[in-house]
């Protein structure tokens, strides 16, 4: 919901051999209470250690704060612990689950008989206060075999299944609780004494002592699969929140409020902008006739963008036999997010899950020289991808969806000032929308696991460092990613703050080396040789529905002017007075303006207010005195007026307003 914390890097202490982090910390005079607080410390090898470690050698270690990123994390799991360990006080028989710390918070999965109720995390949220009052410290524990591990988890069915695999083929972010071929146990003991209250299987690192859990709250529960399969048993999942100080828990719970407000799926309904029809299938959308002036001027925009930029436009099919996913390498690494294949005429066919491939046969379809590149291809490419059904939420998650999808082929010299051109097109975009506070990420390869990438190391490290340096040249701030990458190479992605501070994925650019090589693509260099070229992919909008679905929260659906699907209503004071207005109207819809007249059986104020609820920047009134006059009167979003305007000066008004494609003022926000 909220930005991320960008990383500020503390100043190094020093860890004594056969000292803990602990003492290193207090004797550099740190914080150890408060949301500045000290909580865990990062190694040398980046590793996240409890206060309690003591290194065998001397080791320079930096402190990591409550407040920090990687300290909300700790935070955040560390009350996922607290939890747990309440559920299994007011209900004894549940079985434990996993519980990672989330973007804003946590969940813990639980396998209990009945699903949880609100009043039950009523009762839950006062057994956590009270576990975090009584200050419990954490304090970790290895297991010296896996039989006993085996022996101690005897009870906790969906632990055992997780120390059988020792963290194997398990999402890293998800689980919390193996990990790096070592099984520890985490126990709560008594802050006085060491009395076991609760244990728990997990890696760590957590809070020194409970009463560092500034804030949290329990937000929800619902039902979720283990381990995300429907093959697997249904468990109870308990959503919470947690933040160092209750200020801002307060905030966060705010900011909560207001997202609900600009919740894009409730004011698609409102405005009758799109829907979700069963019939068709989850997370597939339709677009109504007023979404779909959205979608349009979309389209339209970008579309001319692409071409003022040098892009040439193309189009490719939805679906494809199954041979050209594995020539680009997506059907190793991306097969479980595509759609099942279909078989015709002996040959399986999937639907298309990405545009790249395509784009790379258009481009091997004739020989190309070096005194043609760049070459930019771009086309609205419909793409469809097996979501889960878990995660798919309106238009910002979705099954099926439209990207501007744009490849540009160009020498490896070229490289840089191809992708500063996207930069500086991506983000002149974002801002001609009244999107305007971003920062950038950079994705790069997991070195831990090679087999999740392709390519050699020498490629990645000229990818990254190209990308790396047109990011900072931009002056934006730029975020690492570590692990982030595509299979095929590393990325940039544009990060976006909406108008409540929560941040979103737009754009993206990623250096291709590895498709042009496996595609065969070539052109003819200067000497005559035939060199291979990289592809450089780029989604402006990410996706045409993503970025209404962000547009719609970021304006509360209060469009601006040039981009509302409707500009103008007219509203008679009484019916006899449609007539002129409706007159008023084509005048504005032969400039272009979307306009239209409610003549329908409801009084005036009824009208307005049906106007205002739907967010119209412009609503006209007319009534026997403007029609007299050859005048009409104003009523905007805001509801200030302006009266006894001649007809004239009303449309230019209007198409003043709506030509300027301002993003603020009375009649666009």
């Amino acid at each position: 919901m909220s930005a991320p914390r960008i990383p500020v890097v503390a100043d190094p202490v020093v860890v004594a051999a056969g000292t803990t982090a602990a003492d290193a910390v207090a004797a550099a005079g740190l914080p150890t209470s408060g949301p500045k607080a000290v909580v865990v410390v990062r190694d040398p090898q980046g590793k996240l250690r409890d206060l309690d470690w003591k290194p065998a050698e001397e080791t320079s270690v930096e402190p990591v704060p409550l407040d920090s990123p990687a300290g909300l994390e700790v935070l955040r799991h560390s009350t996922a612990h607290v939890l747990a360990q309440a559920v299994q006080d007011v209900f004894p028989e549940a079985k434990l689950g996993i519980g990672p710390p989330i973007e804003n918070g946590f969940y813990y999965d639980f396998g209990v008989d009945k699903p949880f109720q609100p009043e039950d995390l009523t009762k839950l949220e006062r057994r956590m206060q009270e576990i975090v009052k009584s200050g419990q410290r954490f304090r970790r524990r290895r297991f010296a075999s896996l039989d006993e591990a085996r022996g101690e988890l005897a009870a906790e069915p969906f632990k055992l299944e997780l120390i059988e695999v020792k963290g194997e083929g398990l999402d890293s972010s998800e689980v919390m609780e193996v990990g790096g071929g070592e099984l520890t146990i985490y126990d709560n003991l008594a802050a006085n004494e060491d009395k076991v209250c609760w244990s728990d299987l997990c890696r760590g690192p957590h809070l020194p002592n409970t009463r560092l859990i500034g804030a949290f709250k329990l937000m929800r529960s619902a039902a979720a699969y283990w381990r995300g399969s429907e093959k697997n048993p249904q468990l109870q999942r308990v959503y919470g929140t947690a933040w160092p100080t209750r200020d801002e828990l307060k905030a966060y719970l705010k900011l909560l409020e207001e997202a609900a407000r600009r919740d894009h799926r409730k004011l698609g309904t409102d405005l009758d902008l799109f829907s979700f029809p069963d019939e068709i299938g989850s997370g597939l959308p339709v677009f109504h006739p007023k979404g779909g002036v959205l979608k349009r001027v979309m389209e339209d925009y970008v579309r001319t963008r692409h071409i003022e930029e040098g892009f040439q436009y193309v189009g490719t099919p939805h679906i494809s036999k199954e041979g050209l996913f594995h020539t680009s390498g997506h059907l190793p690494y991306y097969k479980d997010t595509m759609f099942p294949p279909m078989e015709m005429e002996g040959s399986d066919y999937y639907l298309k899950a990405m545009n790249c491939p395509m784009h790379n046969l258009i481009y091997r379809s004739r020989g190309r020289s070096y005194r043609q590149l760049p070459i930019r291809l771009f086309e609205f490419g419909s793409v469809y991808r097996y979501e889960k059904s878990g995660v798919i939420h309106g238009l910002t998650r979705v099954r099926g969806f439209t990207q501007d999808d744009s490849h540009s082929y160009c020498t490896r010299e070229q490289a840089p000032a191809e992708i500063k051109h996207l930069l500086g097109f991506v983000l002149s975009l974002l801002r001609d929308f009244g999107i305007d506070d971003f920062y950038l990420e950079l994705s790069t390869r997991d070195d831990t696991r090679p087999d999740k990438f392709v390519g050699t190391d020498e490629d990645w490290a000229t990818a990254t460092a190209v990308l790396e340096e047109c990011a900072r040249e931009t002056g934006l701030d730029l975020v690492p990613d570590p692990g982030g990458a595509a299979f095929y190479g590393p990325k940039i992605s544009v990060q976006a703050k909406d108008a409540i501070g929560r941040t979103w994925q737009m754009s993206t650019i990623q250096y291709d080396f590895n498709q042009p090589k496996g595609f065969g693509l070539e052109y003819q260099a200067a000497d005559g040789t035939r060199q291979q070229p990289v592809m450089i992919h780029c989604a402006k909008f990410g996706s045409i529905e993503r970025f209404i679905g962000v547009l719609t929260e970021h304006y509360a659906g209060a469009f601006p002017a040039w981009l509302a699907p409707v500009q103008v209503v007219g509203i008679p004071i009484r019916d006899e007075h449609g007539d002129y207005l409706e007159e008023f109207a084509g005048t504005l819809r032969r400039h272009g303006i979307r306009a239209e007249v409610d003549l329908g059986d409801d009084r005036m104020q009824k009208k307005i207010r049906n106007a205002q609820q739907q967010k119209i920047p412009f609503m006209v009134i007319a009534g026997d005195d403007d029609v007299a006059a050859g005048t009409v009167s104003f009523r905007y979003r805001d509801g200030s007026q302006r009266n006894g305007v001649p007809l004239a000066e009303a449309a230019a008004h209007v198409r003043e307003v709506v030509e300027s494609r301002t993003n603020s003022g009375p009649t666009a926000a």
